[in-house]
C-alpha cells in the first residue's frame, strides 16, 4: 500500500503549475487554461471507460491514474480545493444516494 495521497498530488499540481512549460507538462496544460485543461480531463474520462469495459486491470489502473491528476488540475484551475470536494463528498453520506439524489429534485 502506498502512502501517496491525492493531497500529496494537488500540492505536486500547484507547485507545477508555476514552473516553466519547458520543463513541465503541468504548467504547459495549465498555461493553456482551464478549457484546454477540462478537455483533456474529458478525453481521459473516455479512455478510463474504455479501459474499464474492454481493458485489463492494469490498463484500467493507468487510466485512472491520469483521471485522478486531470481532474486535480482542472480543479487546481477552477480554485477548488480537494479538501471542499472531499467535504461535499463527506455531507453526502448522511443519506443514501436515492435519497441524495431525490432532495436535488
Amino acid at each position: 500500500m502506498t502512502n501517496f495521497t491525492l493531497a500529496d498530488l494537488e500540492k505536486i499540481v500547484a507547485a507545477r503549475s508555476s514552473v516553466s512549460a519547458d520543463v513541465s507538462y503541468t504548467a504547459s496544460l495549465s498555461q493553456k487554461g482551464i478549457k484546454k485543461a477540462a478537455e483533456k480531463l474529458g478525453e481521459e474520462v473516455v479512455e478510463t471507460i474504455i479501459a474499464a469495459v474492454s481493458g485489463s486491470s492494469d490498463e484500467l489502473t493507468a487510466e485512472a491514474a491520469d483521471l485522478l491528476y486531470h481532474l486535480l488540475v482542472v480543479l487546481h484551475l477552477g480554485d477548488v480545493r480537494l479538501d471542499d470536494v472531499m467535504a461535499e463528498l463527506q455531507s453526502r453520506t448522511a443519506c443514501s444516494g436515492i435519497e441524495e439524489k431525490s432532495a436535488r429534485n
